[in-house]
């Protein structure tokens, strides 16, 4: 069994700053990609940033710039820096993993329960 928690949502400011974190725990052999998603009120979940396990970050253009996405292979944990928030930042921020479980054949697809963030003034 895998799990994958979030955490580090919360109310900031325009502008201001929030550092979101995924840990992924359980029984893996490896982690093969982890992303963020979002999906605001009304709308569909999209991808706001993601990496495969040897790859580059690759970002949404609204978020080019201002959020950073890093990650700690030895301790299965994601990352994702949000700067310079704005507004329409706002919705229920989701982790995503793609991860090999012991004894498995495939990847095994995982989602966190999502975190809030709210920029607002």
């Amino acid at each position: 069994q895998v799990h994958v928690v979030e955490s580090g949502g919360g109310l900031v400011q325009p502008g201001g700053s929030l550092r979101l974190s995924c840990a992924v725990s359980g029984n893996i052999v490896k982690i093969d990609a982890m992303g963020w998603y979002r999906q605001a009120p009304g709308k569909q979940r999209d991808l706001v940033a993601g990496i495969s396990r040897y790859g580059r970050p690759i970002y949404v253009d609204s978020v080019k710039g201002r959020f950073t996405l890093s990650k700690d292979d030895t301790e299965n944990t994601v990352y994702l820096q949000m700067d310079s928030l704005k507004p329409e930042d706002t919705a229920v921020y989701y982790c995503n993993v793609d991860v090999w479980e012991l004894g498995a054949m495939k990847t095994t697809d995982y989602w966190g329960q999502g975190t809030q963030v709210t920029v607002s003034s």
